[in-house]
């Protein structure tokens, strides 16, 4: 950073080659010392990889108005003296923002806590340390959050215990786990593995930054707000105690973030399982086990991660019911600011959405639920056309253009049924066709899972 004079601001040439050389050094480094100190937090390499990580994610300002755009030229002017006093414990992190926004299925709001650019910055750089520190310690049944893990390991880990017998899943959710984070109970965890009190400061400092919402700064005696790269961390090493506890008495079970699924081989031994572990979290981490949303069922009866399973002994993966309803609202809601525009940027603006959807839910091997959603999307494309046609004369001039003889143009066009209804029969499909469709540029979510897996 600028106490070094490292230059990465401007997108240079220079600086960036001078980033990659700096990136590549540290990736290279293999040995780590399990000692983390503040001064390897603030070391030039670490603090340019977490620039740019920072920068590459972009995100909205914190509660200054400050933007990742000005963060470099505040670091050359300010840098000094804010790495002194992250030297000497005197750094005091700034309020977060609060930002409120929907839960998946639109059931109540998520709340985020957006702290400054530069306490992105700094956080980001000691989450690359205290990864290093961390990461090899967690359980092999955690995924959520981890370098080289992702939701789809997690997926492959689940359905290995369901075709090994344990065809009973404990289910377990637990109630606004980022709100109710006990600070001196993961503090307790934090000091274990960290000597350096300059850095449980920090963290603390982290912790307990009040929240500015309406120009009220609200303290925080719990709780991690979700928004900075620091809390998945801090989330992972409070919950290594509950994947530790899980190992300690054999269970097989698969942790992403606060999801956890614990994998049984009866109803009973299930309801054990959840009394126990539930006296756990209580007890131990102050974690309250939500009974409503928790349960001993059959996976596939069951929701993880948007994937559900089928219930053959080889059990397959199959897209979540809640999944396939999340994305038809999402595709309704796109389609109501349709009005007024061409089809074809219609499905432009579709695209994205639905290439990243079939990304994610590629592994499905239940292709059903994509030929059925491929037909109501192309359907949903179709209403969208009947309602801009508006008027029958307009309506029967297109189907004419569209390859329909006049007749029965014109008895489509008059035959006073509602744009859904029109949008699914002969007359509309023959005219729009898949075909057509496809040559605008939509893209077939069957077609596109088949190619992604190859």
């Amino acid at each position: 950073m600028p106490e070094q004079q490292v230059r990465v601001g401007g997108g240079t040439a220079e600086g960036s080659l001078h980033a990659r050389q700096t990136i590549t050094a540290c990736d290279e480094s293999t040995e780590q010392s399990v000692m983390v100190t503040m001064e390897e937090v603030l070391s030039r390499g670490n603090m340019l990889m977490a620039f740019n990580r920072v920068v590459s994610n972009k995100g909205a300002p914190g509660i200054d108005g400050m933007t990742v755009d000005e963060l470099w030229g505040y670091c050359r002017e300010s840098w000094e003296g804010i790495r002194e006093e992250l030297l000497s414990g005197r750094y005091a992190p700034s309020p977060v923002r609060k930002v409120e926004i929907p839960k998946p299925g639109g059931k109540g709001v998520r709340m985020l806590g957006i702290p400054t650019v530069l306490d992105r910055l700094i956080q980001q750089a000691l989450l690359q340390v205290l990864t290093r520190l961390y990461d090899p310690m967690f359980s092999d049944s955690s995924f959520g959050f981890r370098p080289g893990r992702s939701t789809h390991q997690a997926l492959d880990r689940a359905k290995e215990h369901i075709a090994a017998g344990h065809r009973w899943v404990v289910d377990m959710d637990l109630e606004k786990f980022f709100d109710r984070v006990n600070h001196d109970i993961l503090m307790s965890r934090l000091t274990r593995q960290i000597e350096d009190k300059r850095i449980l400061k920090l963290i603390r400092g982290y912790l307990q930054a009040g929240i500015m919402e309406g120009g009220v700064i609200s303290p925080r005696s719990e709780g991690t707000p979700q928004g900075g790269p620091l809390s998945p961390l801090l989330s992972n090493v409070l919950l290594d105690e509950l994947d530790k506890e899980l190992e300690r008495r054999g269970h097989r079970f698969v942790r992403y973030a606060d999801d956890c699924n614990i994998y049984v081989r009866s109803r009973k031994a299930g309801e054990r399982v959840l009394d126990g572990v539930e006296r756990f979290l209580t007890t131990r981490l102050r974690l309250v086990v939500n009974r409503d949303k928790s349960a001993v069922d059959r996976p596939w009866k069951r929701k993880f991660l948007g994937y559900t399973f089928t219930q053959h002994y080889q059990p397959r993966f199959k897209v979540a019911p809640e999944s396939v309803k999340r994305l038809k609202n999402r595709l309704r809601e796109a389609s109501r600011k349709a009005r007024g525009r061409s089809v074809r940027r219609v499905i432009a603006e579709l695209q994205p959405v639905l290439i990243g959807w079939v990304s994610y839910y590629r592994k499905s091997e239940v292709k059903k639920t994509f030929e059925e959603l491929d037909q109501w999307i192309r359907r949903k494309l179709r209403a969208i056309l009947w309602r801009q046609w508006k008027r029958p004369w307009k309506r029967a001039r297109e189907l004419i253009r569209l390859g329909l003889d006049r007749v029965r143009a014109w008895t489509s066009a008059t035959n006073g049924r509602g744009p859904w209804w029109n949008a699914g029969a002969s007359h509309m499909n023959q005219a729009i066709s898949t075909r057509w469709l496809n040559q605008l540029g939509l893209v077939s979510l069957v077609q596109k899972a088949h190619a992604l897996n190859r």
